[in-house]
């Protein structure tokens, strides 16, 4: 233990501190989904069950608390403030939900599922955009008047605008226009050993070999480079590394979160082949609107023995609740559908609008239960793995769980939200401010016409917010900072020319996601350097206007694959299968194969920032956690990691260890982190080295350089 804690000394020594994120931009992407989150899961149940007896339409306000404003909440009643932040299991509001002491609503204690939503709500800090003189939300603008907001305009191409300094490409030329627009100048480019591991990261999410390091440190020429682009993305990796991404947006996961006991209906065994079916398609490059298609509607575009039946688990893997049969249930599961659309597919907050008309964006509550109704009209169903002309659900091991038609049937809107107060019903059809023709959707449940009104060129969002978050993967921000929320109330975009040329020639290009990625990384934008000048860091700290190519932490899958391949355990020859157990020293699968739970979710994917696969999650959030530290340090999967770089690094560079000590300490520099070490590096080692337990000593010199900074960051 003495020689590994002076080995953390010398990985303070070897490697610099790396900024995460902006915290002021994170907060402000947060506000937006927490002010979703509110919208969609609290103000719907105090309006339902609160309001007659805590708002200002009660002829009394019962105990002087009034829930219709976060003043009155602040304020709170005769027993004092209703919410405590800080602290949420100490507020009284909480306390009266679980019927602990206090006991609201008194016609009997709501379900847990709404219970965790209010705690959920308060342990963010309470966010409530109402005001004391709006308890309820104003009716939005009109559709047509609508149309005015940027993202329900329909993008075009781009005219390309002249720069003082020569570009080749049309991005380069619309980011240098807007540097010269702030009176700032782009980094120099990146040097090609960076330039060689930035690339592989991103597009395969595995670090270069130290051979294709040097390959291309020997020939750095634009046409390698494109060789290198074209050779990345043509491999099986490229997909394993992107899914996940989507897979994010889709909520993937393998069972839900409230099975009890032995009751398996809420499991998923073989949920694995949608994920499968995911990684298939991006290696494929099949066209981001036939992705979209086959997700909604394969078994209606291509039949019931579709090859792409996996692809209905975009639908079929979502979130599902005990007591199916009941309304108010299957509601909230059509309130899932409608937000894993209109969030992950369009970017607007269509769900906020199933109790009332959007606070804030053109979207009416009958357009909300037009989508709805197509989720109303179809049912989930335990697909036969070997029977290719079943009909009758499946045991779920002998299955994957996707959708059928059900019974056409159009909703009657839910007066705020309420399931026995029913208003006018509301025709099955796609969203009027996204679409010049509205038309009722009369085709079976509708999915299939919801497909094709989602991906329609006329439709201004969707490639917009693919582009946008494919670009975010790659910048640590969006152009688009709200990268599912396109509306009144998410950010403007920093670059508007630019999200709408590539989103225009997107389409234009097939809808091809690899083209996409082959123009991003083809650019000069994204081959600068992430140094900064101390100018450009006080002029543009959350680098907004891309001077500099953003320093970034690799995720729970890349940090995992990057420690896998450099001790030369990783599993990569195949792809597809079950799922693993990824804090499982045994396992050497690529991370993207984990086992997703929603009641359990694996305990390395929560320590590093892992989204909540209950809902679509837009982006990663990155924290530095001492649990991390420990795990790094202590966990099993670790130490076997630094054994397996040791034996590698001793078969690699035999010999007494006087004579080549210094050969491995440059193999393991060049190995892990594609350079030689530098001078100081190379003392520190050796120091290192001669100060370690004899035994042990190439192990901890190997679990050092396991958890340094330096492999868990991209420059």
């Amino acid at each position: 233990m003495r020689g590994l804690l002076h080995g953390l000394f010398v990985l303070l020594m070897l490697t610099e501190t790396r900024p995460v994120a902006a915290a002021d931009e994170s907060a402000q992407i947060a506000t937006a989904d927490q002010f979703a989150f509110f919208e969609a899961k609290i103000r719907p149940v105090l309006v339902k069950h609160c309001y007659q007896c805590h708002s200002s339409e009660s002829k009394i306000v019962q105990g002087g608390l009034r829930l219709d404003s976060r003043a009155g909440l602040t304020r709170g009643g005769d027993s004092g403030p209703a919410v405590s932040p800080a602290t949420a299991d100490s507020s009284l509001l909480l306390q009266a939900l679980r019927y602990d002491g206090l006991q609201m609503p008194p016609a009997g204690r709501l379900p847990d599922s709404v219970i965790q939503d209010f705690q959920t709500w308060l342990s963010m800090g309470a966010p409530d955009p109402r005001t004391e003189s709006s308890p309820a939300p104003a009716a939005p603008a009109d559709p047509e008047a609508g149309r005015n907001h940027w993202a329900f305009q329909v993008p075009r191409e781009s005219p390309i605008p002249a720069t003082t300094t020569p570009v080749t490409s049309r991005l380069d030329a619309l980011i240098l226009a807007k540097l010269q627009e702030q009176q700032l100048s782009p980094a120099q480019p990146a040097d090609a050993r960076t330039l060689v591991r930035r690339l592989s990261l991103d597009l395969t999410g595995l670090p270069p070999t130290a051979q294709q390091v040097e390959s291309f440190v020997r020939d750095p020429s634009e046409a390698a480079w494109r060789q290198l682009v074209d050779q990345l993305l043509a491999s099986p990796a490229y997909g394993e590394r992107w899914a996940r991404l989507w897979l994010d947006v889709a909520r993937y996961a393998e069972d839900q979160a409230h099975i009890v006991g032995e009751d398996k209906s809420l499991t998923y065994p073989n949920a694995w082949q949608y994920r499968d079916w995911v990684i298939q398609a991006l290696n494929q490059d099949l066209s981001y609107a036939q992705f979209i298609r086959l997700q909604l509607a394969a078994d209606l575009l291509e039949g019931p023995e579709s090859p792409n039946l996996a692809a209905l688990g975009f639908i079929g893997l979502g979130p599902k609740y005990y007591d199916r049969g009941q309304l108010f249930v299957m509601a909230e599961e059509w309130e899932d559908r409608v937000d894993v659309v209109g969030r992950g597919l369009l970017g607007l907050t269509v769900a906020c609008a199933r109790c009332h008309d959007h606070k804030y964006d053109p979207i009416r509550t009958a357009d909300y239960y037009g989508l709805a109704g197509i989720f109303a009209s179809t049912r989930m169903f335990n697909r036969s793995l070997t029977d290719k002309a079943a009909t009758d659900d499946a045991k779920p091991e002998d299955s994957m769980h996707i959708v059928r038609e059900g019974t056409p049937t159009d909703l009657h809107v839910f007066v705020r939200g309420d399931v026995d107060n029913k208003g006018p019903l509301a025709p099955r059809r796609f969203l009027p401010i996204l679409t010049q023709n509205p038309q009722n959707f009369t085709e079976g449940s509708g999915r299939k016409q919801l497909a094709e009104a989602i991906v329609d060129p006329g439709n201004p969002v969707t490639a917009r917010v693919i582009v946008n978050r494919i670009w975010a993967a790659y910048f640590g921000r969006g152009l688009v900072g709200t990268l599912s929320n396109f509306g009144l109330l998410g950010d403007r975009p920093t670059h508007p020319e630019l999200l709408d040329d590539l989103a225009v020639r997107f389409q234009q290009h097939g809808w091809s996601l690899k083209w996409l990625h082959r123009e991003i990384v083809l650019s000069g934008t994204y081959r600068q350097n992430s140094q900064a000048t101390a100018e450009v860091l006080t002029r543009d700290p959350d680098n907004i206007w891309l001077a500099r190519m953003p320093r970034r932490r690799l995720g729970a899958e890349g940090w995992r694959d990057s420690l896998l391949a450099v001790t030369g355990r990783l599993e990569a020859s195949t792809t597809g299968g079950p799922s693993i157990d990824p804090s499982d020293p045994t396992q050497t699968r690529r991370t993207v194969y984990s086992r997703i739970s929603r009641l359990d979710l694996n305990r390395y994917l929560v320590l590093y920032d892992f989204p909540d696969p209950n809902v679509t999650a837009e982006k990663r959030s990155e924290t530095i956690t001492p649990l991390q530290k420990l795990f790094v340090l202590n966990s099993q999967f670790m130490l076997a990691q630094a054994e397996a770089l040791e034996l590698r690094l001793l078969q690699a560079v035999p010999g007494e260890e006087a004579a080549v000590a210094a050969r491995r300490i440059d193999w393991a520099w060049r190995n892990l982190f594609g350079r030689q070490p530098t001078a100081d590096e190379m003392r520190l080692s050796e120091d290192f080295l001669q100060q370690a337990e004899p035994g042990s000593r190439w192990r901890q010199f190997a679990h050092v350089l396991l958890a340094s900074n330096e492999l868990q960051y991209v420059d």
